[in-house]
């Protein structure tokens, strides 16, 4: 891109990022980090996760006025309407939930290479942006390193988001600008600036290098291992991006897809095992089976049950098992809302978290046949596999791992913040659903610990097997792990550590 008299910075392809590890960059947000110019969708998944499908309407309808306002009378105007349509009477609380477990996801997934090959090369890193500064701070310190987060602060009363923004107001032009001067008035001016449009221009014009980048042509965002720490854990309900479009689309097919989840449920729920493969194929719910199953247990020549260890995509694993089988499987679970007991096909067993109780309750299931047991605890959503718990390992030589896949177009299954009990609803409001349900060989009787191999070893080697089947990554997350970085909490004592990054290890 060469210079013009509209655009007096060169291209960031000319910005060398070798040897920058003693500059400081500052960066806008939209269009420069993010691929993406439009901040519609992170508003759009703020009023979906926190006001549900009737402020995601309301958005919606404000965002026409709200182009109107940016293209002809200024940008600030048009953020101001976003902002106000998703936030006005919001508990702040609610927002940074938001901002913690679902953005985070959809910002890594849109963040321009250049301008992260030059960001992440500087020993100092600060960002100056238009958007809510309460929205997209944790996203850009924890997965970004960004030192200071400089955005539009909201006003707030009683702990709620009154749609309006505190002076100077929309961070855009001279605001821009004069934030850059009060941050770093003590200090010498920042080495390089990026940005993308015209609004852009005074602060950049404050740097000692500025480089624009430019809208076209398109590029492929990212990769995820390329991120200061992987997204492991996330929350949410929407799968894409709600793009203005997407948004619609959501908003018309929750009418239709809540009554197609009820058929789907009442399929699996009322009609006999063997017929339910075939009916959720025929109401457009596909199951994928691989590998070749064990028969069942014979009581009648003492044999005991199989335990069936799985790994967990969402609380439906257990049922898509039997569905495979063609048989009812009783699951052990961890944790499962009333509702979803109440509805459940199969016979779910609560654990107790108690080592001794819950031997003794999953012995006695065994003699009376098969089971299934999620050892992680809890779901994840990414190509990982959370730690297994060795307890299983101890209980029986028969071991069947089994891993499970899934695939949802529009709704995730499974969260950590919301009610648990339309998490299968959730899933099965998806257009076309799908699970792959891959039997892997029965754990060898020199793998077991009856041949002198400790509860860990066995635990650990059956999670290596799924990872490699699915091409997931072992770690040592747990599901304290998960809600904390999710929820701020253990369920016991709230609290919000940070995720330990060095907790990733490979398989």
């Amino acid at each position: 891109m060469a210079k013009t008299k509209e655009n007096p910075f060169p291209s960031i392809a000319q910005c060398a990022s070798i040897g920058r590890d003693k500059h400081t960059v500052v960066a806008d947000m939209d269009g420069t980090l993010l691929r993406g110019s439009s901040s519609f969708p992170y508003f759009a998944l703020v009023a979906f996760e926190v006001g549900g499908i009737l402020r995601l309407l309301f958005l919606l309808l404000a965002s026409p006025v709200a182009g109107i306002l940016y293209y002809f009378i200024s940008e600030a105007a048009g953020i101001r309407v976003l902002i106000f349509a998703t936030f006005v009477g919001m508990k702040v609380s609610d927002i940074e939930s938001v901002a913690r477990a679902v953005l985070p996801k959809f910002y890594s997934s849109d963040l321009h290479p250049e301008t992260w090959r030059v960001f992440s090369s500087c020993g100092k890193r600060c960002v100056l942006t238009a958007n809510p500064r309460v929205m997209v701070e944790t996203f850009l310190k924890d997965y970004l390193g960004a030192d200071v987060v400089t955005g539009t602060e909201i006003h707030v009363f009683r702990g709620r988001a009154t749609g309006l923004v505190k002076s100077p107001g929309i961070l855009v032009g001279k605001n821009k600008a004069d934030a850059l001067e009060n941050a770093f008035k003590d200090e010498p001016v920042a080495d390089i600036a990026l940005g993308d449009r015209k609004t852009d221009y005074p602060f950049m014009k404050l740097c000692k290098e500025s480089y624009v980048v430019p809208a076209k042509p398109k590029v492929e965002a990212v990769s995820h291992d390329k991120l200061t720490k992987p997204i492991v854990f996330h929350d949410g309900r929407l799968v894409q991006k709600p793009t203005p479009f997407m948004a619609l689309l959501t908003i018309l097919w929750i009418p239709v897809g809540f009554p197609l989840a009820c058929l789907r449920i009442a399929a699996g729920a009322l009609l006999p095992m063997p017929l339910v493969y075939y009916a959720f194929w025929a109401l457009g719910v596909r199951v994928h089976i691989k590998g070749t199953p064990p028969p069942p247990a014979k009581k009648s020549i003492g044999q005991t049950g199989v335990l069936f260890i799985c790994s967990h995509r969402t609380l439906l694993d257990p049922i898509f098992l039997s569905t495979a089988l063609g048989r009812k499987i009783p699951a052990v679970t961890y944790s499962l809302s009333r509702l979803s007991e109440v509805i459940s096909p199969i016979k779910t067993v609560r654990l107790s978290r108690d080592r001794a109780t819950d031997a003794s309750m999953i012995k006695k299931l065994l003699e009376d046949g098969d089971l299934v047991i999620c050892p992680e605890g809890t779901t994840c959503r990414e190509p990982f596999l959370l730690r297994f718990s060795s307890l299983f390992a101890e209980l029986t030589n028969e071991l069947v791992p089994v891993a499970m896949a899934n695939r949802m177009s529009m709704f995730h299954g499974t969260t950590a913040r919301g009610w648990k009990g339309m998490d299968p609803f959730y899933f099965f409001m998806n257009p076309s659903p799908a699970y792959e349900v891959t039997f892997l060989n029965k754990l060898p009787h020199e793998l077991t610990c009856s041949a002198g191999k400790s509860s860990h070893e066995v635990a650990n080697y059956i999670q290596r097997m799924i990872a490699a089947s699915l091409s997931y990554e072992c770690t040592s997350f747990t599901r304290k792990d998960k809600y904390r970085a999710l929820a701020g909490n253990d369920g016991i004592v709230v609290e919000k550590p940070k995720l330990s990054p060095n907790k990733v290890m490979g398989c």
